[in-house]
């Protein structure tokens, strides 16, 4: 959530930071600002706007009214303070001289903020971060340092998660990062130098870019930039090159980036999944565990959220059945707080899309800190969650902008899959012939996958005749069960209709009451084990007065037809990678429903791409 730019160069810097934030505008926000220093007056110029990028635009003229070759910019999403012209950020100190933009929160911001008004500081925003700005300036004025002293003085002090963003108006020449357990990215330029959250909004200008680790201090100049540890030692960091193109992360003539996103699923399942399966074999490049340390295990936790969680109860079926391992799928935000029983003989896989999500790296740092031995499996390269784990397994799905997940969801399930596989041939707990059977199918996936979007106008179809329902109930058992938490979540999140996802089985302890004449009910019957025990459902929800829409294989549409109001069909595949064709009319089912409905698709409300905050 929330977005940060920042540039220091040979260029007008307004326009070059409007273009940034607006390759943001997918991480959600309420509000945006620029702070450019000024040559020409010699002092700070900031402008702020409630409301989308845009209207900050009008306002500055795309840039044109605010000259200056060094600017920092910013994209909020509210924590501290309603959404409002005065909360948005770069919040800037009593004197004008230093404005700062800031991702993150700090946690003990009510204790320095009595402090400073007892210096007869006074604050106009009800933000954290404008405590940040106001005790550089308290420490830069009262203590007499330099600006890097001021600034070092304060991170000694603050506690919680901070990406900053900092500008002086006594070093017009540079910008000051520094970044603890929220993401920033420097990036190297010719002439010129950048800050940003995420390499999207940088990848025009530059693809040499460096990831900052934590309680790292960066200055930014047009001729370079100087990385310091906690201590304030110059150290080298690592450049790493981008290699997608810039229109990975555009429309390319799409209505929206989460359309575009589902259509590019086939092409990201080929990427994850060809360069791993050699000769008939699941290949993991340089892959950290060894057979013994394999064989060695004991437990395997699956921790993630959102969509990267229902992965994980997917993986917790596949992985279980074939290499009879016991699986625990906890969520990220509890995982500290349950006690966990992890110690050296515990593998804890760790998913997330972005590598950045901050309950999913407070798991991890538990976990490591019990003697679990870490394996993530992460989108984005160089990401926290990627650096700080013992194993990777990148899901190459490509940049993936728009808030609701799909590709990523796709392209980790498979990662996941093939895991599950190369575990059970090293602990000879699957039969030759599965392995084989499942791997072949594998490779099918892209194409059937195509198969399915081919067929979209079918479901947008259906979604013009269910999108009118205020509350909706997803049914299956076993993976079926797994992946309506998948399709239900998809349809929540951008369409705004209630939706929950239970385990059929449970219908009759409680959830029937809720079903009434016209709910409408999206069975999930994929699983041909239990068909028989899903089609029993329908009878029963369908008695009540539901409307049922019912997904399953192209060879049991006939019986399904029988009982359900309406059928989606999938293409035939192994039992465990049901979910991975499954999922794909879901989503298309609810970006139509989200369409109909005049949704805000790429952009939900109160929603965030990458949450950063607890």
């Amino acid at each position: 959530m929330c977005g940060i730019v920042g540039y220091v160069g040979q260029e007008q810097a307004a326009p070059i930071l409007l273009d940034g934030l607006k390759r943001l505008e997918y991480r959600g926000y309420d509000s945006a600002g620029v702070a450019i220093y000024s040559e020409k007056y010699q002092k700070l110029q900031v402008e702020k706007a409630k409301g989308r990028l845009q209207v900050l635009s009008d306002m500055i003229r795309g840039g044109e009214d605010l000259d200056g070759m060094v600017g920092i910019g910013h994209t909020r999403w509210a924590t501290h303070g309603a959404p409002s012209d005065v909360n948005a950020h770069p919040q800037v100190s009593r004197s004008g001289k230093i404005a700062v933009v800031h991702n993150g929160i700090i946690e003990n911001y009510a204790e320095l903020k009595a402090f400073l008004i007892e210096q007869g500081v006074p604050f106009t925003s009800q933000t954290d971060t404008e405590v940040v700005a106001q005790l550089i300036e308290y420490f830069y004025e009262t203590d007499q340092v330099d600006i890097l002293e001021a600034v070092g003085r304060v991170l000694r002090r603050i506690e919680g998660a901070y990406a900053l963003g900092i500008l002086c108006a006594d070093k017009p020449d540079q910008l000051i990062a520094v970044r603890k357990d929220s993401p920033l990215i420097l990036g190297y330029g010719k002439g010129c130098s950048f800050l940003a959250s995420d390499v999207t909004a940088i990848i025009k200008y530059t693809r040499e870019v460096g990831y900052m680790d934590d309680d790292e201090l960066a200055v930014l100049t047009k001729d370079g930039i100087q990385c310091y540890n906690h201590l304030m030692q110059p150290i080298e960091k690592e450049i790493s090159h981008v290699d997608w193109e810039i229109d990975a992360a555009e429309k390319g003539g799409y209505e929206h980036f989460m359309f575009k996103e589902i259509m590019e699923q086939p092409e990201a399942l080929r990427r994850c999944i060809f360069p791993r399966i050699r000769e008939g074999e699941v290949y993991f490049e340089d892959f950290g565990l060894t057979e013994e340390e394999i064989r060695h295990l004991k437990k395997i936790y699956i921790v993630a959220c959102g969509s990267s969680y229902h992965v994980g109860v997917v993986g917790k079926y596949n992985l279980e059945r074939l290499t009879r391992i016991p699986v625990e799928v906890a969520l990220a935000s509890e995982f500290r707080y349950m006690s966990p029983i992890v110690d050296e003989r515990t593998l804890v896989v760790v998913i997330s899309q972005s590598g950045e999500t901050l309950d999913t790296m407070a798991a991890l740092r538990e976990a490591k800190r019990l003697g679990g031995r870490i394996l993530s499996i992460v989108n984005v390269v160089g990401s926290s969650i990627a650096r700080e784990s013992d194993q990777v397994l990148y899901t190459w799905a490509g940049p993936e902008i728009a808030v609701a997940t799909t590709k990523a969801y796709s392209t980790q399930m498979a990662v996941v899959d093939l895991l599950a596989l190369y575990f059970a041939r090293i602990l000879g707990t699957v039969e030759e012939s599965e392995y084989h059977a499942v791997l072949d199918e594998m490779l099918l996936l892209p194409g059937k996958m195509e198969a399915i979007l081919s067929n979209k106008d079918d479901i947008q179809y259906f979604a013009s005749q269910y999108f009118n329902h205020d509350s909706v109930f997803f049914i299956g058992r076993n993976v079926d069960y797994a992946l309506g938490l998948e399709g239900s979540l998809k349809l929540k999140e951008i369409s705004y209709i209630h939706s929950e996802a239970y385990a059929s089985g449970e219908l009759k302890h409680g959830t029937i009451s809720l079903i009434e004449d016209g709910t409408l009910v999206v069975a999930l019957g994929t699983y041909g084990k239990l068909f028989d025990k899903a089609m029993a459902n329908v009878v029963e929800v369908r008695s009540r007065g539901a409307d049922v829409l019912a997904l399953t294989t192209e060879n049991r549409r006939e019986d399904m037809e029988k009982n359900a109001n309406a059928v989606i069909t999938i293409p035939e595949t192994h039992d465990m990678l049901l979910p991975s064709l499954g999922v794909v009319p879901l989503q298309l089912f609810a970006y139509y429903v989200a369409l109909m409905r005049g949704c805000d698709i790429d952009k939900p409300r109160n929603l965030a791409k990458s949450v950063t905050v607890e």
